[in-house]
Order: structure tokens, then C-alpha cells, then sequence
């Protein structure tokens, strides 16, 4: 369905593009959190490596320098409750894994063990991106924690989540 409006046109055929939904997590010697992330794909295979784009406000940003390890957890298709907890986003002092069951993988974020898979990586570039930081990162494990599909998102309007 063609509309006249170039811009609403523009945002409805950007927003078609699907993509994952997960939660990126860290931890540090200062901070241990996790935010929602759904802009995040692989891009190589030898080394394995996913790209992924955080929000340039996003307080996670200034941790996630090159060197910097975290765990991408995959959720499952029926996991809304993991985006109603990490929906709302966390201060960098909040307990981001309050009331939920987590296995630290050190020096990588937490896992949520309710998590569809996960995969630990370390950042290896980044880059601007418009109102975004993209990060490049080379998968140094993961797994697979349950059958099931992985949750996919399909946005109304390409110019917001």
C-alpha cells in the first residue's frame, strides 16, 4: 500500500526490515547491567562476528569501548516479559538483574538462564552511525539453552523503535 507522503512511505518500507530481539549485557570491575537491543546480526563468519547499533545516548555506550566484553542474549519468541523489564532501561548504578536468574560468565555480562541461546563477545571496532554507535564484535562462545524460535521484531515506522 503506496502512500503520498514520501517520508511515511520511506518509514513504513524501513521498518519491514526484521530483525532480533535481545538483551546486550556487561559487566566491569564497576558496573554489572543490560539494556534491549534489537538492531544486532551477524556479519562474518571466520572469526564469527555480529555487528550490532546502540542508541549514542544510551548510557551502556561509554562501557562499550574496544576490549570490552559482553554476552548478547537471544530471547525466545514468547519472552515479552524480558522486554518489559528491560524496556524501561537502566541507570548504570541501577540493579538491572534484580529478581532475575542469571549466570555470570566472567568477564562477560550475565546470562539470563531463561535466555534462548546467548553468545559472549568482545568489541573489536565502532564506529558512528547517525544517532546510533555501531559496534563490531568477534563471538568467542555461546549456546543454545532451548528449543523454540527466537523472538523477531517488525517495526510500523523505520524512524523509531
Amino acid at each position: 500500500m503506496q502512500t503520498t507522503d514520501p517520508q511515511k512511505s520511506l518509514g513504513s518500507a524501513l521498518g519491514r526490515i526484521p530483525s532480533g530481539v535481545f538483551i546486550l549485557t556487561l559487566a566491569n570491575d564497576r558496573v554489572e547491567t543490560g539494556m534491549l537491543a534489537s538492531w544486532a546480526q551477524q556479519c562474518s563468519f571466520q572469526p564469527p562476528m555480529i555487528s550490532f547499533a546502540v542508541q549514542c545516548n544510551r548510557p551502556i555506550v561509554s562501557l562499550l569501548t574496544v576490549g570490552a566484553t559482553f554476552t548478547l542474549n537471544i530471547l525466545e519468541a514468547a519472552q515479552t516479559d524480558m522486554i518489559a523489564h528491560f524496556g524501561k532501561g537502566f541507570a548504570l548504578t541501577d540493579d538491572a538483574f534484580a529478581n532475575l536468574e542469571v549466570e555470570r560468565k566472567s568477564p562477560h555480562g550475565p546470562v539470563l538462564k531463561e535466555a534462548h541461546g546467548y553468545l559472549l563477545g568482545t568489541v573489536r571496532s565502532q564506529m558512528a552511525a547517525g544517532d546510533h554507535e555501531l559496534f563490531l564484535a568477534e563471538i568467542t562462545a555461546g549456546a543454545l539453552l532451548e528449543e523454540g524460535q527466537p523472538m523477531v521484531h517488525i517495526r510500523k515506522n523505520g524512524f523509531h523503535y
